[in-house]
Order: C-alpha cells, then structure tokens, then sequence
C-alpha cells in the first residue's frame, strides 16, 4: 500500500546524515533535534504550541486528560475510524458517544452529531478521515452552541488545508479546535521510522498542561502536578520527521496527482464509487477509498493479489459493532452509511512513488474483474 523503502532512498543521504548527527551527540532524548521539529511543525501548521509524544493514540490521550474530564462524560466521534479515535475516550472512563458519516467524503454528519448531545456531553472528536477535514466549521458552531470542546483527530490529513466558507480563510488541518492530534507512524503521510506523535494548540493553558501531562505530570523535575503519562518523541525520529516536513507538501502533491488518476479511470463505472473532496477542503489522500457497488470486494482482492497488487479494507468491522464496544444503546441498522461504508469500501495503493505504468497496472486489474 505504501512505498516507504524507495521514498527512502531519495532522501538517504539527508537522513543519514541527521541521524548520525544525533547519535554523535548521543542526545536521544528531548536533544535539541526535537525542538528544532518542534518549531518547524508549529510554523508548517501555523500554530503557537505543538507537543510531541510517542505515538498518535498517546496525542489523544493527552488531549482528553488536558481537558479535565470526569468519569462518564460523553465525548461523541465517529463509528467509521481507527479503534485508537473511542480507545483512549474508553481509557479513561469517558463514555464513547458514536454518530454515522457522510456518504460521499465519509466523514462525520454533524447533524448526526447535534441530535446525539446531552446533558452530559463535553467534547466532539471528528476525525479528518482519508485525507480530508471534517465539516469543522459547522462542528466549531455546534459546539461553541452548546460549551462543547473540539479535539481533531488528525492522524490522516496532516497537511491538507480547509478553508472557512464565511471568512475565505484557509488554515492547516488540525489547528481549527481546542486541540489537534496526529500520528507519524510510518505510514502516514508524514510518517517517522518508527512511532511518534504530536499534540497541537493554540492555548496557552491548554499547552503548558499538556507538556506537564506528556512528562509525568511535571515541569520541574521530580515535582509533580498532575497525574501524567510518559510519551515522548525520541532525537531519532525527530530529525527523520524534520526531513521529510520539507518534503510534505511535494508528498502530498504526489498522491493527490495519482488520486486524480484512479479518478478519471473509474469516473464512468456505474459500479465504482470514487472518493468525493468537499468543496471546503483540499485532499492529501493518506487513502484513496473505492465504494463498490454489487461486486465482490473479496473476489477483487483476491484478483489483486493474485497481480502482485495490494489492496486493504478501511474499515471492515464499525466501532459499534465491535466486541470490546458493543453497548445496547447501538445495534445493526443504527448507523447505515458507516455499515454500509465497512462492507462495500476497499482502499487501493496510493503513495508517492507511485508511477503511472503502477496505476495502468492497478486500474486495468480492477477494471478486468469488475467489467
């Protein structure tokens, strides 16, 4: 699904160098290496304070632990994701509130999200799914209507720009609510070689607890404020992740490039449904997400593999309907779109070393078994 080991090699002598940097200082952990990322993130988002932690999970994590919450809060997010989006709400005592998505980006309703508020609702968690920001301004007003808090998932959308209807502004993606998350496993469109994640935010407050909190509660050393955790971006992965931030922009202009080829392949395939971007958002395709309509998902996949070519479900079982989430406010049925999406949705190879024979070679093994 990824490239990572020829996206590498063009980049290797830069990143061997800073990683041999790094181990001749022997400065592996909190160097200066990692406040260097630190600030060039916050200046590539455009926003005052970003944290960085160990992993994407671990961002939010802190972000809900920041905003003091109390056991049995309700913290609503979206059935169709990454189980790590309910995971940490679960964690630490809060109550997982889920709502359905939209059919053409795939992203949270926030209609679904208003009906589902109660009293005992404090935060919305959207998720930027695929590659694409969430209807944000629409949840900013939901929830400045109702006190709630907003921490975006962002683990999937780093770099892509969402721009206000009302004021014209375009601003990265993450950086709209109380807090941002996003993960660099190596996957991601910005991704290290190993775990790593980050906090962001524009709150002062907010900031200063959440370095306390990533750091065992302390900001002077063996004095402790808070009950913390101990999740930290290590020297390596920052001068990796420094590297390919120069490199994001030109990551991003790839995989949308190749979006726009699997788009024009299937845009006359009645039973094809390729990802829609909404018109408020540009797309960084961390995924590029088919719905298929009366074809069998598993047949094409196994059609795939026999070619060489991978392929992969994003994602097959709802947080609903998952074992460890099962709840009997939720059932089969409740959620049609997202159940819909689990069962008909299959993901195709797209990164930024793809090449257009690649992409002949994908288009016309899906096209052979779907015709």
């Amino acid at each position: 699904m990824v490239d990572l080991v020829s996206q590498y090699k063009k980049i290797k002598i830069e990143v061997d160098a800073a990683v041999i940097e790094v181990m001749e200082t022997a400065a592996f952990i909190n160097g200066k290496v990692v406040r260097h990322f630190q600030r060039c993130l916050e200046k590539y988002l455009g926003i005052k304070h970003v944290i960085l932690c160990g992993n994407g999970t671990d961002a939010l994590q802190l972000a809900l632990m920041a905003l003091d919450l109390q056991a049995g809060d309700e913290v609503i997010t979206t059935s169709f994701t990454f189980i790590a989006t309910a995971e940490v709400i679960a964690l630490l005592k809060l109550r997982p509130v889920l709502v359905d998505v939209l059919p053409d980006t795939y992203n949270i309703d926030p209609k679904a999200i208003e009906k589902a508020i109660t009293s005992k609702t404090k935060a919305i968690i959207p998720v930027h799914l695929f590659g694409q920001t969430a209807d944000i301004h629409s949840i900013l007003k939901i929830a400045k209507k109702y006190h709630l808090f907003v921490v975006e998932d962002n683990a999937q959308a780093i770099g892509a720009d969402y721009t206000c209807p009302e004021s014209g502004n375009a601003k990265k993606a993450g950086t709209f609510g109380d807090i941002g998350c996003t993960s660099f496993f190596p996957s991601k469109n910005l991704g290290a070689y190993g775990d790593g994640g980050a906090v962001f935010t524009n709150d002062d407050v907010l900031a200063a607890k959440l370095k306390m909190l990533a750091n065992h509660g302390m900001k002077v050393r063996y004095y402790h404020d808070y009950v913390g955790i101990n999740s930290r971006l290590d020297s390596i992965q920052a001068a990796i992740l420094n590297i390919k931030l120069r490199y994001l922009d030109e990551y991003s202009a790839a995989r949308q490039k190749a979006a726009t080829f699997y788009n024009d392949a299937f845009a006359h395939h009645q039973k094809i449904i390729s990802p829609k971007t909404a018109t408020f958002t540009t797309h960084v395709f961390h995924q590029y997400t088919l719905v298929l309509k009366g074809i069998d998902r598993e047949g094409l996949m196994q059609h795939l593999a026999s070619k060489g070519i991978a392929s992969a479900v994003y994602y097959p079982v709802p947080l609903h309907l998952q074992k460890a989430y099962r709840d009997k406010r939720y059932k089969i049925g409740d959620f049609p779109v997202t159940e819909m999406l689990s069962a008909s949705v299959v993901s195709l190879p797209i990164h930024t070393e793809m090449t257009l024979e690649m992409q002949q070679e994908i288009v016309q093994a899906v096209l052979e078994f779907v015709n």
